[in-house]
């Protein structure tokens, strides 16, 4: 188990005055099997109105309104989350599997997937959770990490065939290739210690737990994650959406600290 605190800080600068604003932030960490929120402080600036929800997927949000004018809107997020805590996460939302057994949105298989998968041949493995772990090693192996390659709208498919891109990617590509094995799998948001910015994995199901694999470290998720929110694709997790009216254009820093208490 590991005691890590956390900082989170999203700053937006407007090229001109914006006049209104609504935003859904999804960026606290809730408790889990795996993980225990101890502390947690949330701070928006501006904010005129603000309430806290849930996703259709069960993460934690922040909705709300500016309703003057602005030049500029963030929130810092901080925390301590005692993590380790299981191996696993029982599975509680059984009405949600089905969005987690086939393709959508950014984890679209294509031909060169489908041939790929086709080369590894997983089937011959035995548990949901030995396949995946399989599947992680292999595509360690055959993608690389590379910055700039691609972004936030590349689909696991057209990162595949560049053969690089950042976690995001390797996130959406072993989704993708689970789920064409027929193993629920989901797309998970978070943060890792000593990274410097958020961090993306992918949670498999094996019997009725979640198993977290980190395929960009090609490894077994234990007490250096941190957990944000879980989804289909990136898309469902996305830390910061918002409508503006006005504003021109948009100048966006983000921070992420985490350490060990």
């Amino acid at each position: 188990m590991k005691r890590l605190h956390f900082e989170y800080d999203m700053h937006l600068t407007y090229s001109e005055p914006a006049k209104t604003s609504h935003f859904t932030i999804k960026c606290m960490p809730q408790s889990t099997d795996r993980q225990r929120v101890e502390a947690l402080d949330i701070r928006i600036e501006p904010a005129d109105s603000m309430e806290e929800g849930r996703d259709s997927f069960g993460n934690r949000l922040i909705f709300g309104n500016v309703n003057r004018e602005h030049d500029r809107f963030g929130f810092h997020i901080t925390g301590s989350v005692l993590t380790g805590l299981s191996d696993a996460e029982t599975s509680e939302r059984e009405n949600m599997l089905g969005a987690y057994r086939y393709p959508h949105g950014l984890t679209v298989p294509g031909e060169s997937l489908k041939a790929y998968l086709k080369q590894l041949a997983p089937e011959a493995l035995g548990s949901a959770l030995e396949k995946g772990i399989f599947l992680m090693h292999s595509l360690y192996r055959d993608f690389t990490y590379e910055k700039n390659v691609t972004n936030v709208n590349t689909g696991a498919e057209e990162a595949w065939r560049l053969g690089k891109g950042v976690c995001q990617d390797y996130a959406h590509i072993l989704v993708t290739l689970c789920r064409m094995q027929g193993i629920p799998a989901r797309y998970v948001a978070g943060m890792l210690i000593a990274e410097g910015y958020s961090h993306a994995w992918v949670e498999i199901l094996h019997g009725n737990r979640w198993y977290a694999l980190d395929p960009t470290n090609d490894l077994v998720v234990s007490d250096s994650h941190i957990k944000l929110g879980v989804g289909r694709d990136a898309a469902d997790c996305s830390i910061n959406r918002g409508i503006v009216t006005g504003g021109g254009k948009q100048q966006q820093q983000v921070r992420v600290v985490v350490k060990e208490d």
